[in-house]
């Protein structure tokens, strides 16, 4: 109900609270920003003060490139000076410095974040899930390896994380609004408007001569940005597996004696009960009870007609029993027969009475028995290990300069390479060509590489598969060369001039409106050849009830006054929108009635969440926070290639 209004909230606080209040910090580290959080301290000038914590130019640098390295997952065509020119920058920077105000105010009251909370949230982190969906400590130690970052960065990052959520949660716990409030913000939503949307496409308005070469050269230089190129990598990779290891011994005599001796409680012999049991307060309660039983009732009979209900146990051996309820318990249950009532025992909560569904013994096993068992077993610990010290043998060489050629030519395995990608793993010639499931696996790994020819080792298959890969071939992002997309830049060059003809004309269309005459008239009198003008008659409800953002027309539709018209113009140069209100109804309180409670709770939220903000921004001033503009600026200008 609320999601037209979310949708007209853009302030700052937005992306702060998400932030801090939702948790960034394993998002971040998923999508490769964790990096980039580097706050206590660093090379380089320093770009603010919070507190006595220095940020770094240098951090902010690399916070401010790992968020574009993000951010080219949904749009791979952006470049740094697209995102330095859309404030992605100071965007970056205010998230470094509240998180570090939140983190000093924090310290400097006594609110810590302790280790065990530290390595649970680390364990939720998604990039740190194997292929079980379960925390990996080598998919996490892996990770950290070829992202550069160190264990202790990660956990000073969850920390203040953490503090964060710690103070802004309970500012914002259990905030509540006036019902006269929700009344009236209920009565808006019904609201209903009548108007006229009329769409002035700028194809239909664009010349029909194609551009000379001067305007098209000239056009390309004052919008090069819009035809950049994004980053493309040529990836090289081979996997393996068992069939790597040459000559791997199968599991000895000795080997097997050993594994079978150090687990010798696994196969000496066991028994394991299945027992209902009902407790009951008093000893004289629970020998009545069995004297029912006694007497042919069942036990979940018997206590059935008391009211009470007696539980089914799973499968249980005698020490768990007793370290569960007590060790008298568990010695009546386990001294009774098969399908009879144990004696009543007692434990901490009262008298138990056990009824011992049935017994599943197992005898011991010798070695000769297991020794299948445990050749496998065996052999797959070794084979485990192979392949651990095979991965690290190839890291070493790696490291020492080794290359992805000699490596697969030693291993009997094939290269593999890809075509050109993009950041999201997808080739660039033809985004809907399939790759191999490995390749989105290493594609985040192989963008990270800052040269070419630099090999590396993942897991691409848990304990299972490996991948060797490096990337051969590097094509930064920057503009295409005008002779390779002319065509493209004609049809931008024709959009754009039939963007500015659609304005003239709803110029006029304005003008006729302003007049009093209606948008459809008014066309069919400017003998404008345009699509049919929409007459748009809805509530607030019917705008937002598929849950997606309403489109941009209907937006501002439903905040003009009545009785005014407007133009905006369509996102891409697509050409203009005019639109006029002619007529706005709000139904009487009584109408929402039944709306107001759930108003009521989510308006609360939001309530909430400004109250959050308004600790946030006033914490921000007790710590005392200071900017060089001056570095900050020579940031942007490098950054942007201003300089």
């Amino acid at each position: 109900m609320l999601q037209f209004f979310r949708n007209f909230i853009t302030s700052k606080f937005g992306a702060v609270f998400a932030l801090l209040f939702l948790g960034l910090i394993a998002f971040a580290f998923a999508a490769g920003d964790i990096a980039g959080f580097r706050n206590n301290g660093g090379s380089g000038d320093k770009v603010a003060t919070v507190g006595r914590q220095r940020l770094a130019a240098a951090d902010l640098n690399q916070a401010a490139t790992n968020a574009l390295d993000n951010m080219r997952q949904q749009n791979p065509r952006l470049s740094m000076k697209g995102f330095v020119a859309s404030g992605g920058l100071e965007r970056v920077l205010d998230d470094m410095i509240d998180r570090t105000a939140l983190s000093v105010f924090g310290q400097n009251h006594g609110i810590i974040a302790s280790d065990r909370l530290i390595d649970s949230e680390i364990t939720k982190i998604p990039a740190f899930r194997g292929l079980d969906g379960k925390f990996s400590e080598s998919t996490f130690r892996q990770l950290l390896a070829q992202r550069g970052i160190s264990e202790k960065l990660v956990r000073a990052d969850l920390a203040q994380g953490l503090i964060a959520r710690q103070i802004l949660e309970p500012a914002s716990f259990g905030s509540v609004v006036p019902r006269e409030l929700a009344t009236r913000y209920t009565a808006l939503l019904q609201e209903k408007r009548n108007g006229a949307i009329a769409l002035l496409p700028a194809a239909l308005f664009a010349p029909k001569a194609p551009p000379t070469d001067k305007e098209l050269a000239d056009f390309y230089a004052s919008h090069r940005n819009q035809f950049i190129r994004p980053e493309r990598r040529v990836i090289r990779y081979a996997t393996f597996g068992d069939e790597a290891l040459k000559n791997l011994a199968a599991p000895s005599d000795a080997e097997v004696a050993a594994f079978y001796n150090s687990n010798k409680a696994q196969y000496a012999a066991s028994e394991a009960r299945v027992l209902t049991q009902l407790v009951l307060p008093t000893e004289a309660a629970a020998r009545a009870v069995a004297a029912e039983v006694a007497k042919g009732k069942t036990l979940k009979a018997a206590a059935a007609e008391k009211g009470l209900s007696a539980g089914d146990l799973p499968p249980t051996n005698k020490a768990d029993l007793a370290r569960t309820s007590s060790p008298a318990v568990a010695e009546a249950a386990f001294a009774a027969a098969q399908g009879t009532l144990a004696a009543p025992a007692r434990s901490a909560i009262g008298w138990h009475l056990i009824h011992v569904d049935r017994v599943d013994a197992r005898p011991a096993r010798t070695l000769d028995q297991v020794r299948g068992e445990i050749v496998q077993q065996v052999a797959a610990a070794k084979r485990r290990a192979a392949l651990g010290d095979l991965t690290a043998r190839l890291e070493d060489e790696f490291d020492k300069g080794g290359n992805l050629a000699d490596a697969a030519k030693e291993l009997g395995l094939t290269v593999q390479t890809t075509p050109a990608l993009t950041a999201d793993g997808k080739s660039y010639v033809n985004p809907s060509e399939a790759m191999p499931p490995v390749i989105a696996r290493i594609a985040s790994a192989a963008f990270a590489m800052e040269k070419e020819n630099e090999p590396q080792v993942a897991e691409a298959e848990a304990n299972k598969t490996f991948v060797i890969f490096d990337v051969s071939d590097i094509a930064a992002s920057a503009p295409a060369p005008l002779a390779e997309i002319k065509t493209d830049v004609a049809a931008a060059f024709l959009l754009e001039r039939g963007a500015s003809a659609a304005k003239a004309a709803a110029d006029r269309l304005l003008a006729e409106a302003k007049k009093g005459v209606p948008l459809a008239q008014a066309a069919s009198n400017l003998k404008l050849t345009i699509p049919p003008v929409q007459t748009i008659d809805m509530n607030r409800q019917q705008l937002t009830q598929n849950g997606q953002r309403p489109p941009p027309p209907l937006v501002l539709l439903f905040s003009m006054a009545k009785g005014t018209t407007k133009l905006l113009p369509a996102d891409g140069n697509r050409g203009w929108f005019v639109v006029s209100l002619k007529d706005i109804v709000t139904p009487p309180p009584a109408a929402s009635a039944t709306l107001i409670p759930a108003a009521q709770r989510e308006l609360g939220q939001l309530v909430g969440n400004e109250y959050a903000e308004s600790l946030r921004r006033a914490i921000r001033a007790e710590v005392k926070v200071s900017r060089d503009e001056a570095a900050i600026k020579g940031l942007r200008n490098q950054l942007s290639g201003s300089n």
